[in-house]
């Protein structure tokens, strides 16, 4: 990446984002403020209903704050944009295309005015061989497995060349091998598009090995964030070598106090 980075790159500024419902009105967050570094990836952490997809929804401009404001890249945040690519836990692919064209539909729409047939095609190819998925590209949705389903979906993500990639708990479905294993090839992804990554996770490890940044959320309703922990462990990151050392085990530490201790009424309450 030759632009020179930014340190505040993503803001979010006094943001608060009020529900209308059947019981009157539910405020999700409140007094949000947050900086978010260019290249950086920042997990977003807290119990359920703490507002952590709200906070990724209004990012990727899928809802206007109530109060407050967004920015990427000094402009304020009014909607969707091509800059900023989501990746959702459910990969909704559209089961009668292939992966290809499933791919090559994002192509098309962020690319199709300025390039040629072959170019899209090439970019497609390109995004399909980034998350290892060449050989599954004339594939239907429903002939492969759910940790492949959610490669398509990250590869459609990275296909439109983002700034920024916007996923919420994209792994929160798949079985634990599964998991481990797309972890470990989106840090090697990440480490090679410099891409900024904001990630809702449930997951405490998941967070500690990929963030360079992890946001805990207050319980909701009217969830802020209680603290942010920056996490100092070098990369390329190896979860073996990881799991014993011990910067990773205070990191992991310190957000479990955080959940469990600071914040644990929620679960109590459940």
């Amino acid at each position: 990446m030759h632009t020179s980075l930014t340190s505040k790159f993503i803001e979010i500024q006094g943001v608060e984002q009020t529900f209308r419902t059947r019981k009157g009105l539910f405020t999700a967050l409140q007094g949000v403020d947050l900086a978010i570094a260019q290249g950086e990836f920042v997990a977003l952490i807290g119990h359920s209903g703490c507002g952590k997809s709200t906070l990724l929804n209004l990012i990727a401009g899928l809802n206007t704050p109530t109060a407050g404001a967004l920015l990427c890249a000094n402009k304020e945040i009014k909607g969707p944009g091509p800059e900023r690519a989501v990746v959702f836990q459910n990969h909704s692919l559209l089961p009668w295309l292939t992966c290809f064209d499933n791919v090559h539909l994002a192509v098309e729409r962020v690319f199709g005015k300025t390039e040629n047939k072959a170019q899209l095609m090439a970019r497609t190819d390109a995004a399909l061989a980034l998350v290892g998925l060449a050989h599954a590209a004339q594939k239907r949705p429903g002939e492969i497995s759910g940790g492949m389903k959610q490669r398509v979906g990250i590869a459609r993500a990275l296909s439109m060349e983002p700034q920024v990639l916007l996923m919420d708990e994209p792994f929160g479905a798949l079985d634990a091998l599964t998991r481990a294993k797309l972890q470990d090839e989106l840090l090697e992804i990440v480490a090679r598009t410099h891409s900024t990554v904001v990630m809702v996770t449930h997951d405490v490890d998941e967070a500690v090995l990929l963030s360079d940044k992890i946001v805990m959320m207050t319980n909701g309703p009217a969830a802020t964030i209680g603290e942010v922990l920056a996490v100092d462990l070098p990369r390329p990151r190896n979860r073996v070598a990881l799991a014993e050392d011990p910067r990773y085990v205070h990191c992991r530490k310190a957000v479990i106090d955080f959940l469990y201790t600071r914040q644990a009424h929620v679960e109590k309450a459940a």
